[in-house]
C-alpha cells in the first residue's frame, strides 16, 4: 500500500513523487503530535458514584491529572477510579458537602488549568476544548451555560429551570453582568485564580460563589455553551428548595461585601464593573 504522497498525478499520468526534504531545524514538524494546552487537572467530587465513573473515567484521557475528592464512598468508587486511572490523586474526607469537596480538590490541583465537573456523567469531557480555548485566550474563569447556542439540558425540571432563571436574573442585576446560567457547576479556571476566589461555601451554592467572587475579584469571566445530560445512574443529592435558598442568600450577602481584597503578592482587583459585561458564547471555543 502506498503512502498518500507516494505518487503524484500530472496530466492523467502517474509518476513517483520526489522524496520529502528534511524539516529545517528552525521549523516545527507538523507531522508530529503537539501539545495543545498547558497542563490540565480535572477535579471531581464523588460520593458513591462507581457506576457513573465507569463511563466518565475512560473519557479523561486528555487531562494530565485527575483529583478525586471522595466522601467516604461504600460502593467501590475509589477502587474503580484507580483501576482505570492508577495515577489519580485520591483524597478521602467526610461528606460535608459539594462545596467543601470542590475547595479541597482545587487546593490539591497542580495543573495550570483546572476543570471542575460532576461525577454523575452529566457533563461531557468532549467539551473541555471549548473551556480551555477561552482560558488560553486570556480569560481567567470560564463557566458553562446550558442556554448558549449549542447548549441545553436533559435534566432540568420545570421548577429547577424557573428557579435558575429567576436567580440568574437577580444575579445579573446585583452584579451588573450578562450571564445566562448561574446554577451550573461545569467550570474551568486558571490555577492562579483559585486563591483569588477566596471560596468558603460548603454546599451546592459554591457554584454561585465562584461566579460572583470572580466578579468581585476582577477576573475576566466568559460563558461557553454546554449540554447537560441526565444523571446516568443513581439520584442527585440536590434539593431544589433548600439549595435554591442557599444560592439566594450567598449572592445577596456577597454583593454587599464589595470587591475582594487581593492576597499578599497579588495585584489589586478593580471595582465592580458599572456596566453589563458581555459574555463570550461559543460552541467550539474558537469563535
Amino acid at each position: 500500500m502506498q503512502t498518500p504522497d507516494a505518487f503524484l498525478r500530472v496530466d492523467g499520468n502517474s509518476r513517483a513523487a520526489a522524496p520529502r526534504p528534511p524539516h529545517p531545524a528552525h521549523l516545527r514538524d507538523l507531522t508530529r503530535p503537539t501539545r495543545r494546552w498547558p497542563t490540565v487537572t480535572a477535579v471531581i467530587p464523588t460520593l458513591n458514584e462507581a457506576d457513573n465513573l465507569r463511563w466518565l473515567m475512560p473519557r479523561l484521557t486528555a487531562v494530565d491529572e485527575v483529583v478525586i475528592v471522595d466522601g467516604e464512598s461504600t460502593d467501590g468508587t475509589v477502587e474503580l477510579v484507580l483501576s482505570i486511572r492508577p495515577d489519580a490523586k485520591i483524597i478521602v474526607e467526610p461528606p460535608t458537602g459539594k462545596g467543601t469537596a470542590m475547595r479541597t480538590g482545587m487546593a490539591a490541583a497542580t495543573g495550570e488549568m483546572i476543570v471542575m465537573l460532576d461525577a454523575d456523567g452529566s457533563m461531557d469531557p468532549a467539551e473541555f476544548d471549548a473551556f480551555l480555548a477561552l482560558l488560553s485566550r486570556g480569560f481567567d474563569f470560564v463557566k458553562g451555560t446550558r442556554y448558549g447556542c449549542g447548549g441545553g439540558s436533559d435534566d432540568l425540571t420545570g421548577l429547577r429551570r424557573l428557579g435558575n432563571s429567576a436567580l440568574t436574573a437577580l444575579a445579573n442585576r446585583l452584579y451588573r453582568q450578562n450571564w445566562s446560567d448561574l446554577c451550573y457547576g461545569y467550570v474551568a479556571m486558571r490555577r492562579d485564580a483559585v486563591e483569588r476566589l477566596r471560596l468558603e461555601s460548603t454546599g451546592f451554592e459554591i457554584e454561585t460563589e465562584m461566579c460572583v467572587n470572580a466578579v468581585r475579584a476582577g477576573l475576566r469571566v466568559a460563558e461557553v455553551a454546554s449540554h447537560e445530560t441526565e444523571r446516568r445512574h443513581g439520584e442527585s443529592n440536590l434539593n431544589t428548595w433548600r439549595d435554591g435558598w442557599r444560592v439566594l442568600k450567598t449572592m445577596v450577602r456577597l454583593r454587599f461585601r464589595g470587591p475582594l481584597e487581593p492576597a499578599a503578592g497579588q495585584a489589586p482587583a478593580g471595582p465592580l464593573p458599572l456596566e453589563p459585561q458581555a459574555a463570550a458564547f461559543s460552541g467550539t471555543g474558537t469563535e
